[in-house]
């Protein structure tokens, strides 16, 4: 029996070895989780018991487990390059049968699909640009859509300025031309877009009245925008803002100098502009709260504008909660799609399926699809990948150990057969 108990050691020395080569051999493949051999005893027994003086019948390999402990990450600077910081798997389909795996090195295919280098497609939610909300429920192919960015016509204009309360008000006999800077004491520009997207210069002028009373005209591609209500007259009649300061130096009232208002405490103008380029009627409003007269040098502190032109993409990029963001010329940034996390209520039960993935079984359970950082997945570190988590030292002194048992278990049948051939050659 010696011989057989020695023969079970050596098959699971060799096993182990297997294990431990199979490690090593791993230990720089992304995503790739180190096994461990478990062994037990084997014990000869029946339906009357175990005698007392039994003796075991050797070893056996009882299970290959896996150890899904995290990984360090390897930063790369490809944005498309995923690693999972916490519990989960990414998601992959060949369209009929899904895998997991904790090798997020992805690329985009010609069709815009995330995919990895089996050409496996990454999952997740489809988002809703405007609202940022997911669109369905259920994880699907991740696909990027490389087209243009619409361009947003301008709605609004914040102007943040001092005008500088010392300045002298220019005499009424002075009538306003925006070709004579003698005619206003100071102006800014920006640039403004249309439903098109075809910018337009808008400059503000801005002319001192009386003691804390200024009035400003507004100006696209040097022609005169009436403030809504008025019929467009003469730009020295009544095409102008008038803005009252309190003797604190800040806004206290804007007039838009219609026919039907009077003065009020609205910060803002609108006006309406029709361009030639066939766009529709550019309807904006002016922001003035920010202005104040206090006495110090004419400053513009901020000049905004809400609008932008047509973008072309540029590039991707994905935040920690597996949000996907199209990048574009025009600065702007859309939210494609939602990476999705796989957890399972037993992941040590998966079965391994090779290229660093896996496949759910029964004892596993099923997958549970969940968006980064939320019920206990993990969040998503973009530009990096989850390096193996084999401890190389920790594997060598293993292989050592296995090297060991192995040399025992051969001396034990060298021992077995000599005392074997001893018996024999009794005369």
């Amino acid at each position: 029996m010696a011989f057989e108990t020695a023969l079970s050691g050596l098959n699971a020395a060799s096993s182990d070895l297997d294990i431990v080569g199979n490690n090593i051999a791993n230990s720089n493949t992304a995503g790739f989780k180190s096994s461990r051999g478990e062994f037990a005893d084997i014990f000869a027994v029946s339906n009357l018991g175990v005698a007392g003086n039994a003796i075991g019948q050797g070893v056996a390999l009882s299970n290959v487990s896996q150890e899904f402990g995290q990984g360090q990450f390897e930063f790369t600077g490809s944005t498309l390059d995923m690693a999972i910081s916490g519990d989960g798997f990414f998601q992959l389909s060949d369209g009929a049968v899904s895998s997991y795996s904790r090798a997020g090195a992805f690329s985009m295919d010609r069709e815009g699909n995330i995919v990895n280098a089996a050409g496996l497609s990454l999952q997740g939610y489809p988002v809703n640009p405007v609202t940022g909300r997911t669109t369905t429920n259920t994880p699907e192919n991740i696909t990027i859509d490389t087209g243009v960015s619409n361009p947003q016509a301008t709605g609004s204009v914040t102007i943040a300025a001092n005008l500088d309360a010392s300045e002298e008000a220019i005499a009424p006999a002075v009538t306003f031309d925006t070709t004579d800077p003698a005619s206003y004491n100071h102006s800014t520009s920006t640039t403004i877009f249309d439903s098109l997207g075809i910018s337009h210069q808008l400059t503000t002028y801005y002319r001192k009245e009386n003691d804390n009373q200024w009035i400003t005209y507004t100006y696209v591609d040097n022609t005169v925008v009436p403030p809504a209500g008025n019929t467009g007259v003469a730009p020295d009649t009544n095409n102008y803002i008038t803005l009252n300061f309190d003797n604190t130096g800040a806004l206290d009232t804007v007039e838009d100098n219609s026919t039907t208002a009077t003065n009020d405490t609205l910060n803002y103008a609108n006006f309406d502009i029709v361009p030639s380029s066939g766009a529709e009627p550019l309807t904006f409003s002016i922001d003035y709260s920010s202005l104040t007269q206090y006495g110090g040098d004419f400053g513009v502190n901020a000049l905004s504008q809400d609008g932008y032109s047509t973008g072309q993409f540029t590039d991707l990029d994905v935040d920690a909660d597996g949000n996907i963001f199209a990048r574009f010329s025009n600065g702007q940034a859309t939210t494609l799609a939602r990476v999705a996390v796989i957890t399972f209520p037993s992941q040590n039960n998966l079965r391994q399926a090779g290229d660093t993935s896996w496949t759910e079984t029964f004892a596993s359970g099923i997958p549970i699809a969940k968006e980064p950082g939320n019920d206990g997945a993990g969040r998503i570190e973009s530009g990096a990948l989850e390096q193996s988590n084999v401890n190389l030292t920790e594997q060598l002194v293993k292989m050592i150990t296995a090297q060991r048992n192995f040399q025992a278990n051969a001396q034990m049948i060298s021992t077995s057969d000599q005392v074997t051939q001893t018996i024999i050659n009794i005369r």
